[in-house]
């Protein structure tokens, strides 16, 4: 028998997140391991009486890509898939079973060139009604470092809950954080940017589940000063851990990072968008209490910031284009955030 909570989580998905409508096409692109959810969620898309598409990846298919493509192969843009993308209303993404590393050791440079190339069919996907959701699978369990019954507790623990309620909630922390300039110092931190003219947006489970964030795009010309990011991140298969960024008029001057900084560097160069700030969030979902090295949930963690890299929100008011966007997470329990002078924001509080 299902769990009952994948029944309560495809309603969330389906009528809280996306609204699906009547005769709406519908896009459910999943690993093959989230089967019970894909099958609850086609079950309520064919009940609103709209039309479902699925797209099934299997475990080994990104890897055995990047291993056997061509460059012919890796340089052609996927017309089909495109042309498809424009059809539909919304879009769903559900990971699950796929191994999080198991694209270590393919060339960096290689994904690089293929995230650029379908660039155009992500952001075709960003004007519709999305969503992404990460299923409790054995492996994103292992990653998180707990037993799968835990990490089930804990992925359905941070998205069931009232999503309207958190929304209204959330008014209140954007009324607060409405300003010109932020300041965020904290260790080895001191970071200036100009928000003037941008719009903050609540993560109130619209696009994200679990969600529980708000975020901006910080004017990209004025960031100053230097960061250190002391949570790790998981991208193209590799952690990458103690990154530092220092800025001079909005630019990325100095980066580094402990772990894999090869492929930091290669993210940076991946085009000039990469290399200026394309968001600011904060993190506010209470029930994420700790990282699991899944940036869908470590984003939200309570009393933490992401910066981003690369590609900003149109809808915050972002000019920053990029085929990159990547989140740097950093804790808050002892860091300061203060806007236009003030300060509003201590040790994971707004004040």
């Amino acid at each position: 028998m299902n769990d009952e909570r994948i029944k309560k989580v495809a309603d969330i998905l389906i009528n809280y997140s996306l609204k699906v409508k009547k005769k709406e096409y519908v896009q459910v692109m999943a690993d093959t391991e989230a089967e019970p959810l894909v099958k609850e969620i086609y079950k309520l898309i064919l009940q609103k009486g709209a039309f479902p598409v699925l797209k099934i990846d299997f475990p080994w298919q990104t890897y055995m890509y990047y291993t056997n493509a061509s460059d012919e192969q890796l340089n052609h843009f996927p017309e089909l898939s495109f042309e498809e993308m424009k059809k539909m209303d919304a879009f769903i993404r559900i990971d699950a079973g796929r191994n999080v590393r198991g694209l270590t050791n393919v060339d960096p440079k290689r994904m690089s060139l293929r995230q650029k190339i379908v660039d155009p069919i992500n952001k075709e996907r960003l004007k519709k009604k999305w969503v992404i959701f990460d299923y409790p699978s054995d492996s994103l369990a292992q990653e998180a470092e707990m037993s799968t019954e835990e990490f089930e507790d804990f992925v359905y623990g941070a998205c069931i809950q009232d999503w309207e309620k958190k929304s209204k909630s959330m008014d209140k922390i954007v009324k607060i954080m409405s300003g010109k300039i932020v300041r965020i110092v904290g260790d080895n931190t001191d970071l200036t940017f100009s928000i003037e003219g941008r719009k903050w947006v609540k993560g109130d489970g619209k696009y994200n589940m679990p969600d529980g964030e708000i975020f901006t795009a910080p004017n990209e010309k004025t960031t100053e000063g230097f960061i250190e990011f002391d949570l790790a991140t998981i991208r193209g298969g590799r952690e990458v851990a103690g990154v530092k960024l220092e800025f001079s008029k909005g630019k990325v001057v100095k980066a580094s990072a402990v772990k894999n900084n090869d492929y930091l560097q290669s993210m940076l160069n991946t085009d000039e968008g990469a290399m200026y700030l394309g968001e600011l969030g904060i993190g506010l979902n209470e029930g994420i209490t700790k990282p699991v090295r899944n940036i869908l949930f470590d984003e939200k963690i309570n009393k933490t910031i992401h910066l981003a890299i690369g590609s900003a929100y149109a809808e915050c008011g972002g000019v920053n284009k990029s085929a990159v966007h990547w989140d740097f997470i950093k804790t808050m329990k002892t860091g300061k955030i203060f806007l236009d002078g003030n300060l509003v924001y201590e040790k994971g509080k707004f004040l």
